[in-house]
């Protein structure tokens, strides 16, 4: 089972998929949003077909207490719109300290200012699917179903 991990931002999407045994996380390039909804939920069906993902798995920007940040509600909605385009079903993962992880990665790796920008997506992605994959291979329920 193959799945697809996103890092939703309101620019880009952070992507990584996972191998065809669900164990380990790997980058794929950010994609840059457009000012279509369609054109991004059509990017993320095509790349669902393309690599036969099964499940998919969004960061949920929750605060570091735990309760729901700004954004919650807007990834939740988008959650949904991609489980009901792609039909994969879509879950929902703690996302918090991964854009900081990934930033302190890029930093310690001497990447540029410039490169860190890029790549910072797709770590965090990386770092949400790696996480949602180590959490489901321990517990029955490693993440939470998008709410309508």
């Amino acid at each position: 089972m193959r799945i697809l991990g996103i890092d939703y931002g309101r620019k880009r999407l952070g992507l990584a998929l996972s191998d065809e045994g669900a164990v380990l996380a790997s980058p794929y390039p950010v994609y840059s949003r457009g000012y279509s909804k369609k054109r991004d939920l059509d990017h993320l069906v095509s790349l669902a077909r393309e690599h036969h993902v099964e499940r998919i798995v969004v960061g949920l920007p929750l605060n570091m207490n735990g309760t729901a940040g700004e954004m919650v509600e807007e990834v939740r909605r988008f959650a949904a719109q991609v489980e009901q385009r792609t039909g994969c079903p879509v879950d929902l993962f703690d996302e918090r300290r991964t854009t900081s992880e990934a930033e302190r990665v890029l930093v310690q790796a001497d990447v540029s200012r410039k490169k860190r920008k890029q790549i910072r997506d797709s770590l965090a992605a990386v770092l949400i699917l790696q996480g949602y994959l180590d959490r489901r291979a321990t517990s029955p329920s490693p993440a939470t179903r998008p709410e309508t």
